[in-house]
């Protein structure tokens, strides 16, 4: 049996572009993509917290170092410069691989610099 679990978590990244024009779907810095272990052409599903939008598109590598985030194509239309997203990829895993299996959680401040990583969310209090 095969389990669809979060592999990757690009948490409260700020939208640097919204390219109505633009090919390709959700331009993502490349370190971004490394450090979270996201591949290029992966689906991702992406959940805007300013409208409370939710797609799915693909992620493409932008300039390594850049801190881009841009929301191409026909998916613009469901994010705007500034807005806050969070960006997840995930992943089928076998009963043996869910034994080890963490994801990857990267968070950012308001320049979409990273402030930290984790591969546990704390548990929600009441």
């Amino acid at each position: 049996m095969q389990t669809l679990m979060l592999k990757a978590k690009l948490h409260r990244a700020c939208v640097t572009h919204s390219e109505l024009g633009y090919e390709g779907s959700c331009a993502i810095d490349a370190n971004l993509l490394d450090l979270a272990g996201i591949r290029e052409y992966e689906q991702i599903q992406i959940y805007n917290i300013n409208n409370g939008e939710r797609f799915t598109t693909y992620a493409i590598r932008a300039e390594a170092g850049s801190r881009v985030i841009s929301v191409n194509g026909a998916a613009a239309h469901k994010a705007s410069v500034g807005d806050r997203i969070i960006i997840c990829a995930y992943a089928s895993y076998s009963e043996v691989e869910l034994l080890n299996h963490k994801p990857k959680l990267v968070y950012f401040d308001d320049s979409n610099q990273v402030t930290r990583t984790s591969n546990a969310i704390p548990v929600q209090a009441a």
